[in-house]
């Protein structure tokens, strides 16, 4: 992976919304210790399992997740201080009371930490009302706001006028949180398709990052960046049913998606021309494989070096690659205020699409 930038001791400044999943967690394992202090990821959990426990054993040192077990009911499993893992409680504004003492202590266990997500789709009660809803947190937890990060989630960004209207809602939740003490701000949005199975196949398809987007109308707030990854903002979404070989590959403002349906031949041929193609491209990365885990994987299958592998595993190898690709664009050396780089010219191979809400994929405008 491209490494962190030298100086002070590291920071986050990025924090993913992930799914506790296999391709997720296995994409996190390969994190380099340049990287791992500047990224929190967000696992959103759905069950408490125990192989999830051993996977957060796993992670690299420097690396601390924040754990999301807002889905799972109230139980001595979703205790967050029983995993006996460094992490940090995801605190919601309508967590009950049982929960917040819980995390209090789960925060209290490691380092005195917590970050509060604020959803800004859902949590819209106004700004007084918000402000007895997280002093209520803080009352039960027993941290004060200098001990928790919030995160503003604008949630599903899938067009421009999706931005359009995000900017003003996630401006005035901003406005709000400058009345408090918090020790960061992060917005994350999510930009991925709910769904890839009407995009072409064997052609690497264009899409914009609505959610990059955002962030960059954002930049003069000078809050700290976060988004779903490779994921759609609604957990657990996606194309249950498509089984294709499937590479969601990051470039700068732009996802390449890569759909190969080609019969004829074996399994790991077909991946092998899909990452052959990939490769070939110009946002494949100057540094090739040395540039994340992912994209070292990806180039092995491209040199027949391996098997095709899994869905998992191509959700991995595209995570790995995001993650570093992420890392790298972000300022490291604590300015709050981002500066960007240039976006190249989409390049001529492939198509460039647009996918709404519902999958529908049309000609972007």
């Amino acid at each position: 992976m491209v490494p962190a930038h030298g100086g002070r001791a590291a920071e986050p400044v990025y924090r993913p919304i992930l799914a506790s999943r296999r391709g997720e967690l296995e994409a996190l394992s390969h994190l380099d210790a340049a990287a791992a202090p500047l990224l929190t990821p967000i696992l959103v959990v759905t069950a408490v399992e125990q192989s999830l426990v051993e996977a957060l054993r796993r992670l690299p040192a420097g690396l601390v997740p924040a754990v999301d077990v807002t889905a799972v009911p109230d139980g001595p499993d979703t205790e967050l201080a029983r995993w006996g893992v460094p992490l940090l409680p995801v605190i919601g504004l309508a967590d009950s009371d049982r929960r917040l003492v819980a995390h209090g202590g789960a925060a209290r266990a490691h380092g005195r930490r917590a970050l509060v997500r604020l959803r800004a789709g859902r949590d819209r009660a106004g700004p007084d009302a918000t402000t007895t809803a997280v002093e209520r947190v803080w009352r039960f937890t027993r941290l004060a706001p200098e001990e928790c990060d919030l995160l503003v989630d604008a949630g599903d960004v899938c067009c421009p006028a999706d931005v359009r209207l995000a900017e003003p809602r996630v401006r005035r939740l901003l406005d709000w949180a400058r009345r408090h003490a918090w020790r960061t701000v992060t917005v994350a949005a999510g930009g991925m398709p709910a769904t890839l199975s009407r995009l072409p196949t064997d052609e690497p398809v264009r899409l914009d990052r609505w959610d990059w987007q955002l962030w960059q109308r954002l930049a003069d707030a000078g809050v700290d960046y976060g988004d779903y990854g490779i994921g759609p903002a609604v957990l657990g979404g996606g194309d249950p049913g498509d089984r294709l070989p499937t590479v969601r590959y990051t470039a700068d403002g732009d996802w390449w998606v890569y759909r190969w349906s080609r019969r004829g031949g074996r399994g790991d041929d077909r991946f092998s021309d899909l990452c052959r193609t990939l490769v070939s491209a110009p946002h494949w990365p100057r540094t090739g494989a040395a540039f994340s885990w992912g994209d070292h994987e990806l180039l092995r299958r491209a040199r027949r070096g391996a098997g095709a592998g899994s869905t998992s595993n191509w959700a991995a190898w595209s995570t790995s690659h995001h993650l570093a690709h992420v890392l790298a664009a972000l300022p490291h050396q604590g300015s709050s205020v981002p500066t960007w780089p240039t976006r190249p010219d989409p390049p001529q191979r492939g198509r460039s699409l647009r996918a709404p809400r519902g999958g529908e994929t049309r000609r972007a405008g």
